[in-house]
Protein backbone atom coordinates (compact mmCIF):
# COMPACT_ATOMS: atom_id res chain seq x y z
CA UNK A 1 0.00 0.00 0.00
CA UNK A 2 1.25 3.14 -1.22
CA UNK A 3 2.15 5.44 2.22
CA UNK A 4 0.10 8.88 2.90
CA UNK A 5 2.57 11.58 1.32
CA UNK A 6 5.64 9.24 0.50
CA UNK A 7 9.16 10.31 0.91
CA UNK A 8 11.50 9.17 -2.18
CA UNK A 9 15.17 9.03 -2.06
CA UNK A 10 16.65 9.59 -5.28
CA UNK A 11 19.37 6.50 -6.22
CA UNK A 12 21.69 9.28 -8.79
CA UNK A 13 23.51 6.76 -11.06
CA UNK A 14 26.88 6.84 -12.29
CA UNK A 15 27.55 6.98 -15.80
CA UNK A 16 26.26 3.80 -17.87
CA UNK A 17 28.07 2.13 -20.47
CA UNK A 18 27.10 5.02 -23.68
CA UNK A 19 28.47 7.37 -21.54
CA UNK A 20 31.87 8.62 -21.80
CA UNK A 21 32.07 8.92 -18.21
CA UNK A 22 31.44 5.21 -17.64
CA UNK A 23 33.95 3.12 -15.70
CA UNK A 24 31.92 0.18 -14.72
CA UNK A 25 28.57 -1.47 -13.84
CA UNK A 26 30.09 -3.17 -10.32
CA UNK A 27 30.69 0.58 -9.87
CA UNK A 28 27.52 1.75 -10.59
CA UNK A 29 25.74 -0.92 -9.05
CA UNK A 30 28.17 -0.85 -5.38
CA UNK A 31 27.36 3.18 -5.87
CA UNK A 32 23.36 2.42 -6.12
CA UNK A 33 23.17 -0.55 -3.50
CA UNK A 34 25.04 1.56 -0.84
CA UNK A 35 22.82 4.80 -1.39
CA UNK A 36 19.43 2.89 -1.18
CA UNK A 37 20.53 1.34 1.81
CA UNK A 38 21.04 4.31 3.45
CA UNK A 39 17.89 5.85 2.23
CA UNK A 40 16.02 2.62 3.61
CA UNK A 41 17.71 2.66 7.06
CA UNK A 42 16.76 6.42 7.04
CA UNK A 43 13.34 5.93 6.64
CA UNK A 44 12.16 6.74 2.92
CA UNK A 45 9.21 5.22 1.95
CA UNK A 46 11.01 4.61 -1.91
CA UNK A 47 13.66 4.75 -4.32
CA UNK A 48 13.41 6.99 -7.53
CA UNK A 49 16.19 5.13 -10.09
CA UNK A 50 17.72 7.64 -12.20
CA UNK A 51 20.37 7.77 -14.72
CA UNK A 52 21.97 11.23 -13.20
CA UNK A 53 25.29 10.42 -14.38
CA UNK A 54 24.66 9.79 -18.19
CA UNK A 55 24.53 13.72 -18.52
CA UNK A 56 24.83 15.36 -21.53
CA UNK A 57 21.32 13.13 -22.30
CA UNK A 58 19.65 12.43 -25.20
CA UNK A 59 16.09 13.93 -25.36
CA UNK A 60 14.77 10.67 -24.76
CA UNK A 61 11.98 11.18 -27.29
CA UNK A 62 10.38 8.67 -30.07
CA UNK A 63 13.21 10.69 -32.72
CA UNK A 64 16.01 10.53 -30.09
CA UNK A 65 15.09 7.75 -27.65
CA UNK A 66 17.59 6.38 -24.75
CA UNK A 67 19.91 3.82 -25.79
CA UNK A 68 19.60 0.11 -25.16
CA UNK A 69 22.05 -0.11 -22.27
CA UNK A 70 20.35 2.76 -20.41
CA UNK A 71 17.16 0.98 -20.24
CA UNK A 72 19.01 -2.81 -19.50
CA UNK A 73 20.69 -0.52 -16.88
CA UNK A 74 18.23 1.11 -14.99
CA UNK A 75 16.30 -2.13 -15.05
CA UNK A 76 19.17 -4.51 -13.67
CA UNK A 77 19.44 -1.29 -11.16
CA UNK A 78 16.14 -1.24 -10.07
CA UNK A 79 15.70 -4.78 -9.55
CA UNK A 80 18.71 -4.94 -7.67
CA UNK A 81 17.72 -2.33 -4.86
CA UNK A 82 14.54 -3.33 -4.87
CA UNK A 83 16.13 -7.02 -3.75
CA UNK A 84 18.42 -5.34 -1.17
CA UNK A 85 15.52 -2.91 0.86
CA UNK A 86 12.78 -4.25 -0.25
CA UNK A 87 11.26 -0.56 -1.13
CA UNK A 88 8.61 0.82 -3.62
CA UNK A 89 10.19 1.88 -6.92
CA UNK A 90 10.10 4.95 -9.04
CA UNK A 91 11.63 5.03 -12.67
CA UNK A 92 13.41 8.43 -14.04
CA UNK A 93 14.86 8.04 -17.80
CA UNK A 94 16.48 11.44 -18.22
CA UNK A 95 15.83 12.93 -20.15
CA UNK A 96 12.64 12.48 -20.94
CA UNK A 97 12.32 8.99 -22.16
CA UNK A 98 9.06 8.06 -20.15
CA UNK A 99 8.76 5.55 -22.76
CA UNK A 100 11.37 3.16 -21.91
CA UNK A 101 10.23 4.12 -18.08
CA UNK A 102 7.43 2.75 -18.48
CA UNK A 103 9.05 -0.41 -19.65
CA UNK A 104 11.12 -0.59 -17.41
CA UNK A 105 8.42 -0.21 -14.56
CA UNK A 106 6.73 -3.53 -15.91
CA UNK A 107 9.54 -5.40 -15.84
CA UNK A 108 10.72 -4.43 -12.14
CA UNK A 109 6.96 -3.51 -10.74
CA UNK A 110 8.06 0.02 -10.25
CA UNK A 111 4.90 1.92 -8.50
CA UNK A 112 5.83 5.26 -10.71
CA UNK A 113 7.52 6.87 -13.58
CA UNK A 114 8.86 10.20 -13.21
CA UNK A 115 8.66 12.46 -16.69
CA UNK A 116 9.88 16.04 -16.94
CA UNK A 117 7.77 16.82 -19.97
CA UNK A 118 4.79 15.09 -20.66
CA UNK A 119 2.68 17.74 -22.51
CA UNK A 120 3.09 21.05 -23.98
CA UNK A 121 6.66 22.37 -24.98
CA UNK A 122 9.76 23.31 -23.36
CA UNK A 123 13.45 24.80 -24.71
CA UNK A 124 15.70 22.87 -22.19
CA UNK A 125 19.81 21.79 -22.60
CA UNK A 126 19.46 19.04 -25.13
CA UNK A 127 17.05 21.60 -27.39
CA UNK A 128 13.50 21.58 -28.00
CA UNK A 129 11.05 18.70 -26.07
CA UNK A 130 7.72 17.87 -26.58
CA UNK A 131 5.78 15.81 -24.60
CA UNK A 132 4.09 12.53 -26.04
CA UNK A 133 1.67 12.21 -23.31
CA UNK A 134 -0.85 10.06 -25.99
CA UNK A 135 1.79 7.78 -27.15
CA UNK A 136 2.99 7.35 -22.97
CA UNK A 137 -0.29 6.21 -21.71
CA UNK A 138 -1.07 4.02 -24.75
CA UNK A 139 1.97 2.11 -24.56
CA UNK A 140 1.16 1.86 -20.64
CA UNK A 141 -2.39 0.34 -21.65
CA UNK A 142 -0.76 -1.58 -24.05
CA UNK A 143 1.77 -2.91 -21.11
CA UNK A 144 -1.81 -3.54 -19.44
CA UNK A 145 -0.05 -1.24 -16.54
CA UNK A 146 -0.77 0.71 -13.68
CA UNK A 147 1.86 2.39 -12.68
CA UNK A 148 1.57 6.18 -11.95
CA UNK A 149 2.92 8.87 -13.87
CA UNK A 150 4.26 11.72 -12.05
CA UNK A 151 4.46 14.93 -14.26
CA UNK A 152 6.67 17.60 -14.03
CA UNK A 153 5.06 21.85 -14.54
CA UNK A 154 7.46 24.51 -15.34
CA UNK A 155 10.59 21.26 -15.00
CA UNK A 156 13.86 22.06 -13.85
CA UNK A 157 16.69 22.99 -16.46
CA UNK A 158 14.68 24.37 -18.85
CA UNK A 159 11.87 26.75 -19.97
CA UNK A 160 8.13 27.01 -21.60
CA UNK A 161 8.58 27.98 -25.11
CA UNK A 162 6.11 30.12 -25.14
CA UNK A 163 4.37 32.21 -22.42
CA UNK A 164 2.42 30.40 -19.37
CA UNK A 165 -0.22 31.15 -17.35
CA UNK A 166 0.31 29.43 -14.27
CA UNK A 167 -2.70 28.36 -13.02
CA UNK A 168 -4.06 27.73 -16.37
CA UNK A 169 -0.67 25.43 -17.07
CA UNK A 170 -1.26 23.73 -13.93
CA UNK A 171 -5.02 23.00 -14.45
CA UNK A 172 -4.28 21.37 -18.03
CA UNK A 173 -1.17 19.52 -16.83
CA UNK A 174 -3.49 18.17 -14.30
CA UNK A 175 -7.13 17.60 -15.90
CA UNK A 176 -5.46 16.83 -19.63
CA UNK A 177 -2.22 14.80 -19.64
CA UNK A 178 -3.34 11.68 -17.85
CA UNK A 179 -0.88 12.81 -14.80
CA UNK A 180 -1.29 11.05 -11.56
CA UNK A 181 0.89 13.98 -9.93
CA UNK A 182 2.36 16.92 -10.50
CA UNK A 183 6.05 17.83 -9.94
CA UNK A 184 7.10 20.98 -9.08
CA UNK A 185 10.72 22.41 -8.38
CA UNK A 186 13.24 24.86 -8.32
CA UNK A 187 15.04 26.15 -11.34
CA UNK A 188 17.92 23.83 -11.03
CA UNK A 189 19.14 20.36 -9.22
CA UNK A 190 18.93 20.71 -5.26
CA UNK A 191 16.99 23.99 -5.30
CA UNK A 192 13.94 24.16 -3.56
CA UNK A 193 10.32 25.02 -5.16
CA UNK A 194 9.02 28.76 -4.77
CA UNK A 195 6.39 28.97 -2.03
CA UNK A 196 4.56 31.51 -4.59
CA UNK A 197 4.55 29.09 -7.07
CA UNK A 198 3.36 26.25 -5.05
CA UNK A 199 0.54 27.80 -3.39
CA UNK A 200 -0.75 29.24 -6.88
CA UNK A 201 -0.88 25.73 -8.27
CA UNK A 202 -2.38 24.18 -5.32
CA UNK A 203 -5.07 26.63 -5.64
CA UNK A 204 -5.34 25.79 -9.58
CA UNK A 205 -5.65 22.38 -8.85
CA UNK A 206 -7.43 21.66 -6.01
CA UNK A 207 -6.76 18.10 -4.22
CA UNK A 208 -5.33 17.00 -7.56
CA UNK A 209 -1.41 15.91 -5.80
CA UNK A 210 1.23 18.16 -5.79
CA UNK A 211 5.00 16.47 -5.38
CA UNK A 212 8.25 18.57 -4.55
CA UNK A 213 10.58 17.50 -7.00
CA UNK A 214 13.75 19.49 -5.35
CA UNK A 215 15.06 21.36 -3.25
CA UNK A 216 13.06 20.17 0.02
CA UNK A 217 15.53 20.13 3.20
CA UNK A 218 15.61 20.32 7.00
CA UNK A 219 15.44 24.21 6.26
CA UNK A 220 12.53 24.54 4.30
CA UNK A 221 10.70 21.08 5.19
CA UNK A 222 8.25 23.01 7.94
CA UNK A 223 7.00 25.27 5.51
CA UNK A 224 7.17 23.41 2.22
CA UNK A 225 6.11 19.49 3.76
CA UNK A 226 2.50 20.58 5.01
CA UNK A 227 1.48 21.73 1.59
CA UNK A 228 2.58 18.86 -0.56
CA UNK A 229 1.35 14.98 -1.27
CA UNK A 230 4.55 13.65 -1.92
CA UNK A 231 8.19 14.68 -2.21
CA UNK A 232 11.57 13.31 -4.14
CA UNK A 233 15.04 14.15 -2.27
CA UNK A 234 18.53 13.70 -3.03
CA UNK A 235 21.08 16.58 -2.51
CA UNK A 236 19.94 17.18 0.74
CA UNK A 237 20.27 13.82 1.53
CA UNK A 238 23.98 13.75 0.47
CA UNK A 239 26.89 14.08 2.52
CA UNK A 240 27.50 18.18 2.62
CA UNK A 241 24.34 18.66 0.44
CA UNK A 242 26.66 17.91 -2.68
CA UNK A 243 24.67 15.85 -5.20
CA UNK A 244 27.65 13.92 -6.86
CA UNK A 245 27.91 12.80 -2.90
CA UNK A 246 26.98 9.50 -0.88
CA UNK A 247 23.93 9.45 0.81
CA UNK A 248 24.15 10.55 4.57
CA UNK A 249 21.74 8.07 6.68
CA UNK A 250 21.42 10.94 9.33
CA UNK A 251 20.52 13.51 6.94
CA UNK A 252 18.02 11.19 5.63
CA UNK A 253 16.94 10.55 9.10
CA UNK A 254 16.54 14.48 9.98
CA UNK A 255 14.45 15.15 7.40
CA UNK A 256 11.95 12.21 7.89
CA UNK A 257 11.74 13.13 11.39
CA UNK A 258 10.61 16.70 10.01
CA UNK A 259 8.58 14.77 7.57
CA UNK A 260 6.02 12.63 9.07
CA UNK A 261 3.72 10.42 6.69
CA UNK A 262 -0.08 10.95 7.19
CA UNK A 263 -2.54 12.97 5.74
CA UNK A 264 -2.03 17.17 4.79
Amino acid sequence: MTPHRPLLGVVHLHALPSSARHRSMAAVLASAIADARAYAAGGCDGLVIENFGDAPFHKGTAADPVPPDVTAGLAVVAQRVHDETGLPLAINCLRNDGYAALGIAAVVGARWVRVNVLASAYVTDQGLIEGEAARLFAYRRALQSDTAVLADFLVKHASPLAPIDVATGARDLAERSGAAGLVLSGSRTGEPVDVALLDTVRAAVGAFPIWIGSGLSVVNAAVLWPRVDGAIVGSACKHDGRVEAPVDVERVRALRRLCPSGPR
